[in-house]
């Protein structure tokens, strides 16, 4: 009987922090500036520069803890990881390993088999290292230090998770947890959100863990899952043919779908940690907590349960759209400006989300307002715009956040409402139809979708349809 094997896997993942300026310094933290734009002596490494711990870290960090059922080390503080790399200007990264400032809670997950809950083993502040850029067709490597001080939290789960399916649910389930704090817009594309994944098989019924390997290059959910049933066949492979796992950290190439080895996998004591001598202990006070902890948002569950109590809108509805911060953020602003809970409803699950799978895109990079989705309404509303038109126009607003009702009279989109003007026209496409006519007065109802499509199209579309019925049958 051939052996059956059990996947056993355990996450790092780094999320880069929404504040405004690094941990350490004054920079900048925004995406996407010009190369070494963003820095100082302090994220450099220059000698003499010291750093000051920014505030809204440590704030941050203990927000993320507490939805996440973490025990907060009041008492914590910073340590050195020495390791040399080009990335590391000053050849140490400041992190925390001996008193990180979350431990030991957990996420709640769903699964084919009902509710499972993994463990979180802790949560550390640490700052991120510069990025390395390989030219290869110089065959040479740049370094750009804006990254390097970003702050990031490290989230270490226990060896909970059994399958791909399980880890997606959970990176899925911490992404929204971390968007609703607003401690992160965890856009996996631009790096804010990274996952390692540490992977070991063994045969079913086993107590022992297998030797473990970490895949580290994940920038998306489908790489990540691709990479975890790639690394099980290769680990499985290995055991089948009487061979051994080294214990190593890999790199997953998701173009070629394949792994291979970069180094092997180095344990604490091989970065020489000790207490960060620049930084002084971080003492969480009551008072601090408690402000904190007052601060917490309303998180989705609640708010799904609020969404019944005061929106009229189906429960599919609701639960599309408070999973994600975003689309969430963007009904109830609108709702609240329109007094159209049903229609914003109604333009987030058919219009804006059509448009996000078309251009494949993500919610967080949604551009247009509430405010022109609720003008775009209230046009449709006051018969301004027909629905067709109303459709047109948010495509662009969709691109360009335009103001619907300036684009609308700048493009003479809106609905001709001159009764005269729409009944000659009428009266013309009946005198030049007659068969459809004499169809309709014979008990063909179709026959007069085929008039009014005929009246919209010498309008080119700017009419109301419904008028157009009404007009249309006191004619006939």
């Amino acid at each position: 009987m051939a052996k059956q094997y059990e996947t056993v896997i355990g996450l790092e993942v780094h999320v880069e922090l929404a504040t405004k300026t690094k941990i350490f310094c004054g920079c900048s933290t925004a995406f996407g500036g010009a190369p070494n734009t963003h820095t100082c002596p302090v994220c450099t490494g220059m000698p003499g520069s010291l750093p000051v711990l920014n505030k809204q870290v440590v704030e941050y960090a203990i927000g993320v803890g507490l939805a996440t059922g973490c025990t907060i080390t009041r008492y914590c503080k910073f340590d050195r990881k020495n390791y040399f790399y080009p990335d590391n200007p000053q050849n140490y990264q400041i992190s925390q390993l001996y008193l990180p400032i979350c431990r030991d809670g957990h996420v709640e997950i769903e699964t084919a088999s009902g509710t499972k809950s993994v463990g979180i083993h802790e949560i550390h502040m640490e700052e991120d290292a510069g990025k390395l850029i390989h030219d290869e067709w110089e065959d040479i490597s740049l370094v750009d230090y804006n990254r390097s001080g970003v702050p990031l939290i490290e989230i270490v789960s226990e060896p909970d998770m059994r399958s791909a399916d399980e880890v997606i649910a959970y990176l899925e389930k911490l992404r929204l947890i971390i968007q609703y704090l607003g401690a992160s817009d965890c856009k996996l594309q631009e790096g804010s959100m990274r996952a390692d994944v540490n992977l070991s098989v063994r045969e079913v019924g086993a107590s022992a863990f297998g030797t473990r390997t970490e895949m580290k290059n994940l920038n998306s959910f489908k790489a990540i899952a691709r990479a975890i049933e790639g690394e099980r066949e290769r680990q499985i492979e290995l055991l089948e043919e009487g061979k051994s796992v080294t214990q190593e950290t890999r790199r997953w190439d998701d173009n070629k779908e394949y792994s291979y080895a970069m180094r092997s996998k180095e344990d604490a004591q091989d970065y020489r940690y000790f207490p960060d001598p620049d930084l002084t202990p971080v003492f969480i006070s009551d008072e601090w907590l408690e402000r904190i902890q007052e601060k917490q948002p309303e998180f989705r569950t609640e708010k799904m349960e609020r969404y019944k109590r005061e929106y009229q809108i189906p429960d599919y509805d609701i639960e599309i759209i408070t999973g994600s911060k975003p689309l969430a953020d963007l009904f109830e602003e609108a709702a609240a400006i329109c007094g159209q809970p049903k229609k914003v409803s109604n333009w987030i699950m058919g219009e804006t989300l059509r448009l996000l799978k078309e251009k494949g895109e993500e919610p967080e990079d949604i551009r247009f307002s509430p405010g022109h989705l609720a003008a775009l309404i209230a046009m449709v509303d006051r018969k301004e715009i027909n629905g067709k038109i109303a459709k047109d126009i948010f495509e662009v607003m969709y691109d360009r956040d335009v103001d619907p009702e300036a684009y609308a009279e700048e493009k003479g989109l809106k609905t001709v409402n001159d009764e005269g003007l729409l009944r000659s026209t009428i009266e013309k496409i009946v005198a030049d139809n007659p068969q459809s006519v004499e169809d309709y007065h014979n008990g063909k109802e179709k026959a007069i979708g085929f008039l009014v499509g005929q009246t919209m199209k010498a309008m080119k579309g700017k009419a109301d349809p419904a008028m157009v019925n009404v007009i249309l049958k006191e004619i006939l």
